[in-house]
């Protein structure tokens, strides 16, 4: 790891607070992208928020956010929240076919209409860089405003997130069966 986690006695009172913030919510303690973070609390404390917000305060279903975050791993080869979110994913509801196209870089055909919208519009926004008309009315249509919003702001944060993570070679946790990304090229 180019960025290992902080021992206790090497963390500053701003890190140690914290650490001590994501420990007490829903996280449960200072993993993944947050052992990065870390380096930076002021800039963790804002990035936990925006992240705890969009996984869990959206009005976006599960199902769909949790595939968006898929999507945005695939994009970036990021093996830790590839491997979170596929096991999270499964409990939404999220077909273990589907998945497994996902990994193997391949549009599933076993996606239900939320997911073939949901790929639509990310996979478009992550190669453009933007939505056309139609893909933005028809997230809109489905999702509202505010939903078409609320995607874009969770594949631009799952995007920093992996950007974090690669940039500080952050692995995935050990254990559990779910199959790595596999290298694909760019």
């Amino acid at each position: 790891m180019r960025l290992p986690p902080l021992p206790d006695h090497a963390m500053t009172p701003a890190q140690r607070a914290a650490a001590d913030e994501l420990i007490a919510g829903p996280r449960k303690a200072v993993k993944g992208p947050f052992i990065a973070l870390l380096r930076s609390p002021e800039l963790l404390a804002h990035v936990q928020k925006l992240g705890a917000f969009l996984r869990f305060g959206t009005s976006l279903p599960v199902r769909v956010s949790e595939f968006a975050t898929l999507l945005v791993a695939r994009h970036w080869r990021q093996q830790f929240e590839w491997k979170v979110h596929v096991a999270l994913a499964l409990q939404a509801g999220t077909a273990q076919a589907t998945i497994d196209a996902l990994r193997d870089g391949r549009r599933p055909d076993t996606m239900d209409a939320d997911e073939t919208l949901v790929h639509d519009f990310c996979t478009e926004l992550l190669a453009q860089h933007g939505v056309s008309e139609t893909t933005w009315a028809r997230t809109v249509a489905r999702f509202t405003e505010a939903g078409a919003v609320e995607l874009t702001g969770l594949v631009g944060y799952f995007a920093m997130v992996s950007m974090v993570l690669n940039v500080g070679h952050i692995p995935a946790e050990p254990g559990g069966d779910i199959a790595p990304l596999p290298v694909l090229p760019p």
